[in-house]
């Protein structure tokens, strides 16, 4: 087999082509970063997501930032309230706010909903939280609001739920990333607050008839998010060495969850990291251990099956990094068009034995050969020049 045979110009017709070739039409399509912030895989996944709404019915778009930021910018492309500036501060984790791709990618979803009935929806996935955990007042404050009645009064009283949480800073010190002494994780407070956010759980389960659509959505969001990060901070408090590899694993576990939700809402983009994505298992070098855990998109299309179709992207020249020719980067690179996307299962079948790529760049993480069997298909640039810092 040719590797030309295995690909086609990557453009709205050979999306859809793409998207015939498969076994379902997906409920989740994710689209992996090899790396953050590069500007040329920006503007392309929003010229895709373009043409997902426009040709093949997707209605959202779901990106690797916090959830609960997230609700600020559907909110923004629901309504128009509120400037895009505050809505690109506030509606993002990880600096994502700052990536020109992402604005523009709001501003055209604000537009496209002010002239048509059917709006399309914006969604973060991603906990809130990176190495560290933010506190889970808004979770939980948010979930208790929402459960209307006695009942929320008899599990906790407004007052003391605010008690146990005490300031947010406790929560969210930098240092527990380091040193889990300074986690408040397994304290009392925390142990009882993780009791409470079951309970207003379940009661989310007795109560949901009463509520409507959006509430509901709003407080199971509220709800998983609040048990994930409770959960989340109690590791955060382990010692063992086991801790990262632990922590890496419920963040993807989260991310999971958000991500089944979200399907239930109808097909979606989804965008972020490769890692976060893929259905084989993650691994990563953290200081003298390596870390393995299995991914969200692994989970998620664990329960999806072939709803879920994922994507990985690829680059061939990075900045000033040019792949060796027996890299699948450098294989593909023969190709003759500037932007390619290509059946990944028919090149594992076409490239014998290529050889790992390897970067210099920390934050690129390159296609691993043993891996392409588990890929739907490679989004591939030619060129990648535009890599932005990471935050």
């Amino acid at each position: 087999m040719e590797i030309m045979d295995t690909a086609r110009a990557l453009n709205g017709a050979g999306v859809s082509a793409f998207l015939r070739s498969l076994p379902a039409k997906p409920l989740l399509l994710g689209l992996g970063e090899a790396r953050h912030f590069v500007g040329e895989l920006g503007e392309l996944r929003n010229e895709m997501f373009r043409h997902l709404v426009e040709h093949e019915g997707y209605r959202s778009f779901a990106i690797e930032s916090d959830c609960l930021r997230g609700l600020v910018v559907d909110d923004y492309i629901a309504t128009g309230t509120g400037s895009l500036d505050d809505v690109m501060e506030r509606g993002f984790s990880h600096n994502f706010g700052t990536f020109p791709a992402n604005r523009e990618l709001v501003r055209w979803i604000r537009a496209y909903n002010e002239e048509h009935h059917e709006r399309l929806r914006f969604y973060g996935f991603d906990g809130p939280l990176e190495y560290w955990a933010e506190s889970p007042r808004q979770a939980l404050t948010a979930l208790y609001a929402l459960l209307d009645g006695p009942l929320p009064r008899t599990v906790v009283t407004s007052e003391t739920l605010d008690t146990l949480l005490g300031p947010d800073g406790r929560w969210s010190n930098e240092a527990t990333a380091m040193d889990p002494s300074q986690s408040i994780g397994r304290s009392p407070a925390a142990q009882r607050l993780r009791l409470i956010a079951d309970d207003l759980v379940a009661l989310l389960d007795m109560q949901v008839p009463q509520l409507s659509a959006e509430d509901a959505e709003r407080a199971a969001l509220y709800g998983r998010t609040a048990v994930g990060l409770l959960r989340y901070h109690y590791w955060m408090a382990d010692t063992s060495p086991a801790r990262w590899t632990r922590l890496s694993a419920l963040r993807d576990a989260m991310m999971a969850d958000n991500l089944q939700a979200i399907a239930e809402q109808g097909p979606a983009l989804v965008f972020a990291s490769n890692l976060h994505l893929q259905r084989n298992k993650s691994v990563m070098p953290f200081g003298d251990q390596q870390l393995e855990w299995w991914s969200a998109g692994a989970i998620a299309g664990k329960y999806l099956g072939d709803r879920y179709a994922f994507l990985a992207s690829a680059f061939g020249t990075a900045g000033d990094d040019v792949p060796p020719p027996d890299t699948v980067e450098g294989v593909l690179s023969t190709l003759p068009w500037d932007r390619s996307l290509i059946d990944a299962r028919r090149l594992a079948e076409a490239i014998t034995k290529p050889v790992p790529r390897t970067s210099r760049d920390f934050a690129y993480f390159p296609l691993d050969p043993a891996h392409l069997d588990t890929i739907d298909g490679v989004v591939f640039l030619k060129q990648a020049v535009r890599l932005g810092k990471l935050g």
